[in-house]
């Protein structure tokens, strides 16, 4: 190829390669002046002694010269000029560029056959391999992943614990092929590999997932035979697939094994059990394990105060919602804008409104918005009840915090506001309300400028009637 190149009737500087390598730089190659003239003049260059003298570089300065093409195929043929020069032999590190540049451009079968060259010019390593299960992997080519593996052992290169790890994980992403990657995994003895914690944490999970929760079990328990200690990953992904299974009693002793073992469950551990705890109505044991949070090592966050919470106003117990919401503050978290309306939520639903007012009182004095799913129960309770005075407050509260009541709460609150007897003068008053609210902008100041000049007229009138 090289011998065509520079015998070419074109001049040498038009070929790309030999520009782009000239422009990088000027001493790329070499010529001697005659056999340059001979070039320029549409010529063969002599066979004699004036054949070009070529100079080609370091591998090192060809790497990078690899390194810096964006076209992965101009890479490669300088790759191939180079290789063709005498004497020349291209370094590991150009061998291992060029591969990743193909096979990030989809060129798998080009990349193949460099990756072929490398074996008997060096020894592999396994991060190139790592490197081109990557590349296959975000391909979705799990069939190519699978061919790399057994490519490594052709290539007598034994996988550390970190590649491996990485080729199952890659592999079970595809549920055809878990058992495939399961193969390996038992294999793995034979052909020398080591496995580790994360190694039976990544076929654990694949397994839990397949719903296959009795072999998860399996190699849970084969850990502990074979000297392989488990972690909180470990434990926390079986307790997360028997919750749910609505396996949560099974979940909560997998908890005492671990704890027995001087394991400290990560938050996400806790939050996965309280769910499960709550959804099976069993509030007594969510908030004892809340309790237990902290003495086991593991202090309470604003999810799991929630999630108890939740739990107990959906099971009309908000009272105990409320003991739930005094706690937070002695153990260092403070209640949230969700704690808040959860709170509130589940008070105006077992009909306890004065309580359900005090606490949104508190919300709105911690800066937190009346949102309309909380107000618009309140307002709706408290008219209900006929204590109109405190439905105002709520409105009032709304309005201060620069929240524009729903078109409902006012058809709701307006009438009893009035004591209306006229209700063509309503209807007129909710339809101004009513598109105001519509606007994308509503002004709160609108609607209540509005509703001061009902009220102004109807004063008005009532006045003028009196004898």
């Amino acid at each position: 190829m090289l011998r065509l190149l520079l015998s070419s009737s074109s001049s040498a500087s038009s070929h790309p390669v030999i520009a782009l390598a000239a422009a990088i730089t000027p001493h790329f190659f070499s010529f001697s002046s005659s056999s340059t003239q001979r070039l320029r003049q549409g010529r063969r260059p002599a066979d004699d002694g004036s054949r070009p003298k070529l100079s080609i570089g370091s591998p090192a300065r060809i790497q990078k010269l690899i390194a810096a093409q964006s076209d992965p195929l101009l890479a490669k043929e300088i790759f191939e000029v180079a290789a063709l020069h005498p004497n020349f032999r291209h370094s590991y590190s150009s061998y291992h560029t060029l591969i990743l540049k193909l096979g990030r451009a989809r060129h798998f079968t080009l990349m193949e056959s460099i990756l072929a060259r490398l074996k008997p010019a060096y020894p592999v390593t396994p991060g190139l391999f790592s490197d081109i299960i990557h590349i296959y992997g975000e391909a979705q080519l799990p069939d190519k992943v699978l061919k790399t593996f057994y490519t490594m052992l052709e290539f007598d290169c034994k996988p550390l614990p970190k590649h491996i790890n990485h080729f199952l994980e890659t592999l079970v992403a595809h549920p055809s092929y878990l058992r495939p990657a399961f193969d390996i995994f038992r294999a793995a003895g034979r052909y020398g590999i080591g496995l580790n914690t994360r190694s039976y944490n990544i076929m654990i999970r694949a397994f839990c997932l397949n719903d296959d929760l009795s072999i998860a079990y399996t190699l849970f328990n084969q850990m502990f035979k074979r000297d392989m200690v488990p972690d909180v990953e470990t434990y926390r992904i079986l307790m997360q697939r028997l919750c749910r299974k609505s396996q949560v009693n099974t979940a909560m002793d997998l908890l005492e094994d671990m704890l027995n073992k001087g394991f400290v469950p990560d938050t996400l551990s806790y939050t996965t059990l309280l769910n499960s705890l709550c959804r099976k109505k069993k509030l007594r044991e969510a908030y004892k394990l809340l309790c237990r949070m902290k003495v086991k090592g593991c202090n309470p966050d604003i999810v799991h105060y929630n999630t108890v919470i939740l739990g107990f106003c959906r099971e009309g117990r908000p009272l105990d919602a409320c003991k739930v919401i005094e706690d937070m503050s002695s153990n260092g978290c403070l209640p949230n804008l969700v704690s808040y309306r959860t709170l509130v939520g589940g008070l105006c639903n077992q009909g306890m409104f004065d309580a359900a007012k005090s606490y949104m009182d508190d919300m709105v004095s911690k800066g937190f918005s009346p949102h309309f799913s909380v107000s618009h129960s309140l307002i709706r309770g408290f008219c209900d009840v006929g204590k109109i005075a405190e439905a105002c407050d709520v409105l009032l509260a709304m309005l201060e915090f620069g929240e524009a009541p729903h078109s409902d709460t006012w058809a709701m609150v307006t009438p009893r506001i009035c004591g209306v007897d006229d209700d063509s003068m309503t209807h007129q008053l909710l339809q101004s309300l009513l598109k105001i609210e519509i606007n994308q902008h509503t002004r709160i100041i609108d609607a209540g400028a509005g509703l001061e000049d009902y009220l102004i007229d109807k004063i008005r009138a009532r006045r003028w009637r009196k004898p």
